[in-house]
């Protein structure tokens, strides 16, 4: 049998392994949960993933994603947290234990992202909520979760930690990912050197103010489509400190979220509400083009993907084709919202093995490390 790195529970020799994937991101909407099948004979320079068994997205009530955002926008106190820790467990649970039954399926070991709440990598300080004790008795498995902060321990960020398994997935490139979540992030590999990082806001400061114009989670409608980009606050919010800073760099809700947007709020709402959208798309944008200019002349060269919410927002697509220096094709080989968790099952299985799950080049960390702590049933 093939044993934990950290415990004498075994996992099975004879078979591939079912590991289930457990991802809520920056965008704050929801729990997808995946079961895919993993060679374990194939880390970590080979191709461990073998085949998706199933994909389950449980969205968040409406009173979960509220403390959620306060949490994130440090309105929830102590006692807030820790109740929250709770629910979000539970949701995970219930979102995990449904795929399972769905498919008739239990899983062999589970990787237990966690909702980030605060992400402060220059204080070697990040936070996932989600209660790993929920999950492991709902599934009777050992659960892998907290795996970033080993990286941070390290000096690095804590992210971005799924390009080592976008390589693991993708294999020969060169390749140039492009996820759209809450935060933006890419990764780019060129045949031989990986590259990743966030490059700023995603869909965050689009759905905070789908919320907060027009009532809705986000703009299914395309609210932003007929507006114009207003060049002057386009120039300045990209003078922000952030783009200014050299790799390994990492982000979250709390540069670019709520406080972000309120403090913008009496500039926005002088302008038409299709305008303020449209100029923040543009901002997400711009940020990504100025981003990626970081790759100076290889870019143009490599095939690029777009994944995650924001790439089935109509206005945002455009002002990418727009400012990027290569086409972007819609990442179909997941169904949507799937890919993440996908990675997150991928790391959780390197843990099991004692297989780093860090990219120091990345990070910044010192050195690679297995990442994770374990809870057994």
């Amino acid at each position: 049998m093939i044993t934990l790195m950290r415990s004498r529970i075994p996992l099975p020799e004879d078979r591939p392994w079912r590991v289930l994937g457990l991802m809520s991101g920056t965008s704050a909407d929801g729990v997808d949960a995946v079961l895919v099948e993993v060679e374990p004979t194939a880390f970590p320079e080979g191709h461990p993933f073998l085949r998706l068994l199933g994909h389950h997205a449980m969205p968040y009530p409406e009173s979960l994603k509220n403390q959620v955002l306060e949490a994130a926008s440090n309105r929830l106190d102590p006692a807030g947290l820790c109740i929250l820790q709770r629910r979000l467990g539970d949701h995970h649970a219930r979102a995990a234990a449904d795929l399972c039954a769905d498919l008739g399926l239990s899983p062999d070991l589970a990787s237990l992202h966690g909702q980030t709440v605060q992400h402060h990598p220059a204080e070697g300080a990040s936070l996932q909520l989600a209660d790993p004790y929920v999950l492991a008795e709902a599934l009777g498995c050992p659960v892998v979760w907290d795996l970033r902060r080993r990286d941070l321990a390290l000096g690095g960020q804590g992210a971005p930690l799924v390009p080592l398994p976008e390589r693991w997935l993708r294999g020969a490139g060169p390749w140039l990912a492009l996820n759209l979540g809450g935060i933006a992030n890419v990764a780019a590999w060129d045949g031989r050197r990986l590259q990743a990082w966030d490059t700023g806001p995603g869909m965050s400061l689009l759905d905070l103010a789908a919320r907060r114009w027009l009532g809705r989670p986000f703009d299914p409608e395309g609210a932003a489509a007929s507006g114009g980009v207003h060049a002057d606050l386009l120039a300045r919010w990209l003078q922000h400190p952030y783009f200014q800073q050299a790799l390994p760099k990492s982000t979250g809700r709390e540069v670019f979220g709520e406080a972000w947007l309120e403090a913008e709020s009496a500039t926005l709402e002088a302008l038409p509400l299709a305008d303020r959208l449209a100029t923040l798309a543009a901002f997400t944008a711009q940020a990504v083009a100025q981003e990626l200019a970081r790759l100076g002349s290889q870019a143009p060269a490599l095939r690029g993907l777009v994944s995650g919410g924001g790439a089935r927002h109509r206005r945002l697509r455009a002002e990418l084709a727009a400012r990027l220096p290569l086409p972007l094709e819609d990442d179909l080989t997941f169904p949507s919202g799937a890919r993440e968790a996908v990675s997150w099952a991928l790391l959780g299985a390197a843990s099991a093995l004692g297989v780093p799950g860090n990219l120091p080049e990345v990070t910044g960390a010192s050195h690679p490390a297995v990442l994770g702590s374990w809870v057994w049933p």
